[in-house]
Parts: C-alpha cells; structure tokens; sequence
C-alpha cells in the first residue's frame, strides 16, 4: 500500500478527497490518502499547493512525487527544502480557462468595444470599422501548454497567430519564433501581445522600456502570466504617450493588487484580481492519480519541473 498525503487547502479537502478517491479508484493501486500527517518517512507521494500547511519538505525522506496543484511552480521552486522531484499541474480546466480568458479580452482589442464604453452619449463612433480577424496579428509570448493551448484557438478563429519560446517550437498553423532574433520580429508585429511565460530569471521584466520600443505603435497588452514580467513604470509611461493602447492585467508583482498602485486610475488598464484561470479539482485529480499510477508503473512522471530552468 501507498501513502498519498493532502498538503493543499484544507478548505478544499473534503472535495479533492472525493475527486481523488474516484480517479485513484480507476487504477489497480493499493493507497491510503490522508491530510494527517503521522510518519513523513512513510509517506509516498505529496499532493501540493503553497497555499497550504506544508512548508518544510525536508523529513520526507521516501517521497517519490510532490504533485503540484497549481500551474506555476515559482513558490515551490522558492523553497529549498523542496528536494523531491517536483510536477506542476497541467489540466484541461486550466488551458479552458485560460482560452477563454484570453479570447474574451483578445477579441476586445480587436472589436476596440472599449471606446464605445467610454463614448459619451450622443457620442456615435461609426467610423474605424474593425478588420476581419483574419487581418490581425496576435503575439503569444509562451508556448507552454497553455500557451499554445490559447495560440491554437486564436489560430481557429482566425486570427495570424505567431508565438515565441525560448527554445524552437513548431506547428502547422502558428509561426513560431525563438531566441533573442525570434523575439525582436514577434515584438514588431503583434498587434495585441499576450503574456504566457513562466516566472524565470530570464523572463523577468521582459516588458520594459527597451522591448516596448520595439512594439507597434499602438500595441495592446493582456498579461495572465506572471506579474514579474512586466516592468510597471516603463509600462505605466508607454501608456500613458500612446505607445502602448491598452493593458489587460490579471497578475502583479503585489497581490492584492495595492489599492494606490497607477493601475487601478489609468484609463486604458483593465485589472482582474488572477481570475484568468485556476485549477479545476475535478480534472486535476485525473492527472494526480494518473501520474502517481505512472510512478508506481515505474513509467516517467509526467510534468516534471526542471529546476535548473525554473519550469
């Protein structure tokens, strides 16, 4: 028998408990999940997020897994005790969420429905007839899972979707770019950028005045990645000289977002408190139980973190 211990939200329990017992039920394993901790020597594998009580990872000893809740792995890989090997979430409520989030607010800046909210009445803004999709280039900066996951349906609804990696990537109907080059030609002709990277030394403030003089003028931003990769006043000042048109935000460097911070007042930021997407617990335990059935298969876990990488 395996020990399976709950180290996430206690508020959560009682429905990761129900989902997990059903997935975990699907495969011929023998198990025992628990959220009391007894003997960390017995334990077999850690089911984690950092919002819960587990902080020290250093008396598990025997741990084969921490199994990761939420997509980013920033806080975990923060933590030095954390030693074992490490799987971030990747489930299919996440890139739904996250598609859908993106789509909504892709198509906004697309459409430009944010001069008719702000239009005063009797204002009639008849003119500058938005383009086809077809004739608008989006930018994904992030090709992780859910970052092509979103490339992919921009791509189906029709938009020219480009996307950049730090590594190659390749795909049939996204023209994918790379490296310091790749970066320059995706910067130069996105019209609208959305913002998919990890949190990473290399990522950090990718958006800064040096990138932004890159961009179209114009440009809109929507940022549901990371608060750290943009630099705020550099931001903050291409709005506020029409450089940049507009910025849809959902993460920051503080959160809650500080009640004086500029965003909250610049007419052309929308700020969402990290709503874009979140882990479904449903779906999420289908991806625990299968990958604790691939460990005790002796098969690769799936969605290993490179530490070294920071993802």
């Amino acid at each position: 028998m395996i020990n399976i211990f709950y180290a996430g939200n206690s508020e959560e329990w009682d429905e990761y408990k129900l989902h997990l017992n059903q997935a975990l039920d699907k495969f011929n394993i023998s198990y025992r999940l628990t959220k009391n901790l007894e003997n960390p020597l017995d334990i077999d594998y850690i089911i984690y997020a950092p919002n819960g009580e587990l902080q020290d990872f250093t008396p598990f000893k025997n741990v084969k897994l921490v199994q990761g809740l939420w997509a980013g792995v920033e806080v975990p890989l923060a933590n030095k005790s954390l030693t074992q090997p490490l799987a971030r979430m990747v489930e299919p409520g996440l890139s739904l969420g996250m598609a859908d989030y993106v789509m909504g607010h892709v198509l906004r800046y697309h459409l430009g429905t944010d001069r008719f909210h702000k239009a005063t009445p009797g204002e009639w803004l008849s003119e500058n007839i938005p383009p086809l999709s077809k004739s608008r280039s989006v930018g994904i900066l992030g090709l992780g899972a859910l970052g092509m996951h979103c490339a992919n349906k921009l791509s189906e609804f029709g938009f020219k979707v480009s996307g950049w990696s730090r590594n190659e990537k390749k795909h049939s109907n996204i023209k994918c770019f790379y490296g310091t080059s790749g970066l320059n030609k995706i910067l130069s002709s996105s019209e609208i950028l959305v913002l998919l990277l990890p949190n990473t030394k290399e990522t950090k403030e990718i958006i800064n005045k040096k990138n932004i003089e890159k961009m179209l003028d114009g440009v809109s931003i929507i940022n549901p990645g990371r608060g750290t990769l943009i630099n705020d006043d550099d931001l903050i000042s291409a709005l506020d000289r029409g450089k940049i048109s507009g910025a849809t935000l959902d993460t920051f460097y503080i959160e809650p977002l500080p009640k004086k911070h500029a965003y909250w007042s610049h007419p052309n930021v929308l700020v969402t408190p990290h709503i874009a997407s979140t882990t479904r617990i449903n779906t999420a335990c289908e991806i625990v139980a299968k990958n604790i059935h691939r460990g005790e298969t002796k098969k690769p876990f799936m969605y290993l973190v490179d530490k070294l990488s920071g993802y």
